[in-house]
């Protein structure tokens, strides 16, 4: 059984040619394969370790289960689709509610579980039907509108939790953060989210010297004198030692407000598939149903053992295209660098210190960049929002994911926010199709864009915060 880890020597193993591109069945020389993998897990950095901090996990095992869940999506796909499985940040809205609601870290995860159950079995509906079924029951203007209420729900979030521990960190950061993700070029516009979090730790640490502690909420909300920066878990965290294991819990509460987020992954991997398709010249549509499915069995074994969900990572095909090196390789030995950091506990305490205000700045970017990728999905697919039959539906449900709107059944069972907007929005859509005119029910795109695309200029495409 051929599983993708073979792979030919491309030319002398040194550069490629002028306009030749090293293909995913072939390497280059072992150091710069090995090379191409630190640079891989540099560009997923900023969003994989960010998201599971933002939902409460463990970031260490998010790193450690990201490299799972890389090797176990290119033996799934025999090493045709190269990829990174991150940490998704369509989860962290999800997580923030569950919390809300009184949900532990068990709860988050046993949620997030259950999403990877569905996320399997649409891979394999995809596989036996193609991917008519994802446009039938998710047509573009579902999709954009879920994936714009999932970002926009967590403005709250930042407004409330992030931002007002540190204002003025928080300011410099989102400036610092969208100059760079604005004006860098190649690789280091790829990283701009994890240049902005350096830039936070040093800027912390200046105004910890310079201005002393700071008079405000802390991460846990309460009003008091800290340090911006606390770097005392650092010293204490041992250099080697497996990062906290815990099991799911399943509530269906949490799962309903966590299965909205299968359409957002869905439009992910579509999205990947057909960018790296077009990319290395090798359509990869019958791999699609594929790449869901393996996502979906990341995920649950992630979650299992008390880690995030994950998705592909579309900052990596951003590398691919500056690099032009699609090697699967690079991945497996990308894959081999998560490992090591997930059984480094005092990376896990560095990453566990990011401070709040920091993360605020952050966030407002990150967030609305979710937000926005909803309306990318719309330009992408050139959905008519002057049609009422996509406008209703739309602009219901987004009202009522972002306003947190909710419906009561009993005293103990309701739908709110992302959930019930996500409701509205299909079943919204749907109902009046089935009663809409004929001249409203125009013919839309087989299968959206997803949130990655890329030209034939050789330039990555708009890009997803996560991936």
């Amino acid at each position: 059984m051929d599983l993708g880890v073979r792979w030919k020597l491309h030319g002398d193993g040194r550069t490629p040619a002028p306009g030749a591109v090293v293909r995913p069945d072939e390497r280059l020389s072992w150091p710069r394969t090995v090379g191409l993998g630190a640079q891989h897990v540099v560009a997923m950095f900023g969003a994989s370790f960010v998201a599971p901090v933002l939902m409460g996990l463990d970031p260490n095992l998010a790193i450690m289960m990201s490299g799972v869940a890389t090797v176990l999506f290119l033996l799934a796909t025999r090493g045709r689709v190269p990829s990174y499985l991150g940490c998704s940040l369509s989860f962290v809205g999800v997580a923030a509610v569950i919390r809300a609601q009184g949900g532990t870290s068990a709860t988050v995860t046993g949620a997030v579980f259950a999403v990877g159950v569905v996320l399997f079995l649409v891979g394999l509906a995809v596989q036996r039907f193609g991917a008519r079924i994802i446009h039938a029951a998710m047509p573009p203007i579902v999709t954009g509108a879920v994936v714009m209420l999932i970002g926009f729900n967590l403005a709250p979030v930042t407004a409330s939790t992030y931002w007002p521990q540190d204002q003025w960190t928080a300011l410099l950061v989102m400036l610092f953060t969208g100059l760079a993700v604005v004006c860098l070029r190649g690789f280091w516009s790829r990283i701009a989210i994890f240049l902005g979090l350096v830039f936070g730790y040093g800027i912390s640490w200046v105004f910890d010297r310079v201005f002393g502690k700071i008079h405000s909420v802390d991460g846990s909300g309460k009003l008091t004198d800290h340090w911006r920066l606390d770097l005392s878990g650092v010293s204490k965290a041992d250099w080697i030692g497996l990062p906290s294991f815990h099991g799911p819990s399943f509530h269906w509460s949490a799962i309903l407000v966590a299965l909205p987020v299968v359409i957002a992954l869905v439009a992910e991997n579509a999205g990947h598939v057909k960018a790296v398709g077009e990319m290395t010249g090798d359509p990869l549509d019958d791999k699609l149903g594929t790449a869901i499915s393996a996502d979906g069995v990341a995920s649950m074994l992630s979650t299992a053992v008390g880690g995030p969900p994950n998705t592909t990572y579309s900052e990596n095909i951003g590398v691919m295209a500056a690099t032009r090196v699609y090697s699967t390789a690079a991945y497996w030995a990308a894959a081999c660098f998560a490992l090591l950091f997930g059984v480094c506990p005092k990376f896990g305490a560095v990453v566990a210190a990011i401070p709040g205000g920091v993360l605020g700045g952050i966030t407002v970017i990150l967030y609305g960049m979710i937000g926005l990728l909803g309306a990318q999905i719309w330009i992408n697919a050139k959905v008519d929002l002057r049609n009422p039959l996509n406008l209703v539906p739309a602009a219901a449900g987004i009202i009522i994911g972002v306003g947190n709107v909710s419906l009561k059944f009993t005293g103990t069972f309701s739908l709110s926010g992302i959930a019930l907007g996500t409701l509205v929005v299909i079943t919204g859509y749907h109902a009046l199709r089935a009663f809409a005119p004929a001249h409203l029910k125009q013919q839309q795109p087989l299968l959206d864009e997803g949130t990655s695309s890329y030209d034939a200029a050789g330039q990555a495409g708009p890009q997803r915060a996560e991936s």
